[in-house]
């Protein structure tokens, strides 16, 4: 039996342990229910707003004396506001677990890892609660995604035409549906499909079925859609039969009707959402541009690659366009549950950090031609050009050294748009507008300002143009253009400008996810951080290889990251718009050419910034540039030939750096230098062509 010195030994060792902290959900909960903001939080607490953002997402934590004052001010505000007293957004009464249909069934040759395609099948029927485990961490993280008490076979299944319904981690689920009605019925109350929302203030996702083609014909749908227009736009007539079946079960279609996509839905009954996603696979639901290949898996491989996704990302919702903006209202929910302090009642509010639940008009010049607010106006004042870069040296500007070079290597910057919605600070507000101005760098906003008496070298780009032609008058570029020419050491002086003075990270969490996700996939292809840069560049060589379905997976996510930045200034579809129409996506709060604008400039003086650091610092130019891929000359085949590293053979900083995350780069392509400077004299642009697989690299704005 212990002694009493021993017991108070161990007290005092349990007192002296440091102090243990709630969950990180736990402590941004606490600090919006005190109504605090992160910024005055990091001032009292002596620290940077990244700082508290870490201890709030779990990135990182306190140490002393920081540890302690933290705890005691989580203390007090856990005291006075209670978990209890706090209802979510959108309060949900919590359903009882979906029944698990008494026909589930686990197949032996499906593979049952996400991550790990050889790993060995189940040998027997799993019961339906338990899907299988990963040995790898990534995998880990989706099995724990699918084990969620309300959702416990995960986000989606592929349904083929023998009524086999293909889910994540190798499940199978029997799906009795002959009609679409019938196959909605069974998803929302009987399948145990769905996903949790991504954000506390959020909604849980909406289960999806992905169709093949004999399953979409079984239920009624015609195998291929018909039709002039682009495949996406294709709908079935309103009175097709199963258009009739869905509305005459008193089922509703979105205003996009029965389409590669659709939604299939019922206005909500107090909190309890109903509503499916399907995927149509032979209406080319899944763009082979995304998704490589996938269209053409077996239905197991499908599900394991959208589960994949839908675990890291999101549940696809459309294309990766589509669900790249989705993705960012996921993250930042428009509304919040408030408390009325006249009647004590919760209502709904404006969630902080986010773009809210209205559209918001852009200023004219951040306009496209053919917007409202320029044509009702007028408008006759120019327009933002804040573009990707599309440039190639003049061929006159090469040196006989250069041309004597054997090689041309391209390097791509993994996810640039990615890296620059880093930290990235954009408009929260209405645009103001004012007249010369003083330029501030930390005011989101469109500034009309003469930069064409900028000297530089003509070697390189111009930073200010997407052509990289130098500028010939006045024009109107993003905050980050001209903040570049006053770190080039130019003075500027704006002429008028249209400036948004409340600000905020908004795209901080939509950064964090994708780059978890592209790090994370790649990493399953064998790239990880910890190679060295030859490493790397072999690695790179074959990831591709190693799996293709977690390769169409790598894939999707670029698609996603580009996709969505280029939704955020969608142009209207169709024929029959007229200029001065509204179109529906100017309906979103997500409609923002200026945040776009905002992306854009930065991952464009980003790379004019590791363009102009090289040609210091190795005395090399670019012949060609295409949104993130740059062009150089070179004595050999690797980019090693030519990156600049220190003498201890690390990289040397500020220049182009090898590496899987994004904002570093990867080889692009090789070709023969003579092969480029042909490209060049023919005005083309060997940018778009070194990767030399018969694809040329293009840069997606998003449909």
């Amino acid at each position: 039996m212990a002694s009493e010195e021993e017991l108070f030994a161990n007290i005092d060792a349990l007192l002296e342990e440091e102090p243990q902290l709630p969950p990180p959900a736990e402590r941004a909960r606490l600090r919006e229910a005190a109504g605090i903001t992160q910024a005055r939080l990091a001032q009292a607490l002596k620290s940077t707003v990244q700082t508290v953002k870490n201890y709030e997402n779990g990135r990182s934590e306190p140490k002393s004396p920081r540890l302690e004052a933290y705890q005691r001010l989580l203390n007090g505000w856990a005291a006075k506001y209670p978990a209890h007293a706090v209802p979510a957004a959108a309060p949900a009464p919590a359903p009882q677990p979906n029944p698990v249909p008494q026909t589930f069934t686990a197949v032996p040759t499906v593979e049952t890892d996400l991550a790990e395609p050889d790993a060995p099948a189940a040998q027997s029927a799993r019961p339906a609660a338990r899907p299988a485990t990963s040995r790898r961490p990534a995998a880990k993280k989706a099995a724990k995604a699918a084990l969620d008490p309300r959702f416990p076979h995960g986000p989606l299944a592929v349904l083929d035409g023998d009524g086999s319904a293909y889910g994540v981690n190798g499940i199978v689920l029997d799906c009795p549906a002959t009609t679409v009605p019938q196959l909605v019925e069974w998803t929302l109350r009987e399948s145990g499909l769905g996903s949790p929302k991504l954000h506390r203030n959020g909604k849980d996702g909406d289960p999806l079925i992905v169709l093949t083609a004999a399953a979409a014909v079984k239920l009624g749908l015609p195998e291929r859609l018909e039709g002039h227009e682009q495949r996406r736009s294709l709908r079935l007539p309103e009175d097709h039969p199963v258009v009739k079946q869905v509305l005459k079960a008193r089922w509703q279609l979105t205003q996009r009707g029965f389409g590669p996509w659709a939604r299939i839905y019922r206005k909500a009954t107090g909190n309890q959402r109903q509503c499916v996603q399907l995927a149509v696979l032979s209406w080319d639901a899944l763009d082979a541009r995304s998704w490589p290949g996938v269209s053409e898996m077996e239905p197991a491989d499908i599900a394991r690659v959208l589960g994949v996704y839908a675990t890291r990302v999101i549940t696809p919702r459309g294309s990766t366009a589509v669900s790249g903006l989705e993705l960012m209202t996921a993250l930042r929910p428009p509304t919040r549950a408030v408390q009325d302090r006249e009647t004590g009642n919760w209502v709904s509010g404006h969630n902080p950090g986010s773009l809210g639940t209205q559209p918001m008009d852009p200023a004219p010049p951040e306009a496209t031609p053919e917007h409202p607010v320029v044509v009702n106006s007028g408008w006759t004042g120019g327009f933002l050009d804040e573009e990707a870069y599309q440039w190639v040296r003049d061929v006159d500007l090469l040196s006989d050294e250069e041309c004597m070079l054997p090689y041309a290597v391209g390097l791509d910057l993994n996810t640039a748009f990615l890296a620059a919605a880093a930290r990235l600070v954009v408009g929260m507000s209405e645009p103001e507008y004012v007249q010369h101005p003083e330029f501030d760098k930390r005011i989101p906003g469109s500034w009309f300002v003469d930069l064409s008496g900028i000297e530089l070298d003509p070697r390189l780009p111009s930073p200010f143009t997407p052509s990289g032609k130098r500028p010939t008058g006045p024009a109107w570029y993003q905050t980050h253009t001209v903040a570049y020419a006053q770190e080039l050491g130019y003075n500027v002086a704006p002429i008028e400008a249209y400036l948004r003075r409340e600000t905020g990270a908004y795209l901080d969490p939509w950064h964090d996810r994708l780059k978890n996700a592209y790090v994370d996939t790649l990493a399953d292809l064998g790239v990880t951080k910890d190679l060295s840069d030859r490493e790397f560049i072999a690695a790179m060589e074959h990831h591709k290889q190693k799996d293709p379905a977690l390769a169409a997976v790598l894939s999707a996510i670029k698609a996603t990251v580009k996709g969505g930045v280029g939704k955020l200034r969608e142009r209207p579809q169709g024929k029959s718009y007229k200029e001065g129409e509204r179109w529906p996506a100017l309906e979103r709060p997500t409609w923002r050419p200026d945040i776009r604008a905002a992306v854009i400039s930065k991952a464009r003086v980003n790379m004019h910034r590791k363009l102009r650091n090289m040609a210091d610092m190795t005395g090399l130019y670019p012949l060609a540039v295409l949104s993130d891929c740059v062009v150089y000359p070179s004595p050999g085949t690797s980019p090693l030939d030519f990156l600049p590293y220190a003498a201890s053979g690390k990289p040397q900083p500020g220049g182009f750096r090898l590496g899987p995350t994004p904002g570093l780069a990867k080889v692009e392509g090789v070709q023969e230098m003579a092969w480029a400077v042909d490209l060049m004299e023919k005005g083309l642009n060997p940018a778009r062509h070194v990767k030399g697989d018969g694809h040329d690299a293009v840069f997606d704005e998003g449909e």
